[in-house]
């Protein structure tokens, strides 16, 4: 259980960096 929330906070963290690399004025 452990494994899959800190999975799903890495995959949350890559999407928050794509998303403010790629909309930068959200940001």
């Amino acid at each position: 259980m452990e494994n899959i929330l800190i999975g799903l906070t890495a995959l949350a963290l890559l999407i928050y960096l794509l998303v403010a690399v790629l909309r930068p004025e959200k940001f």
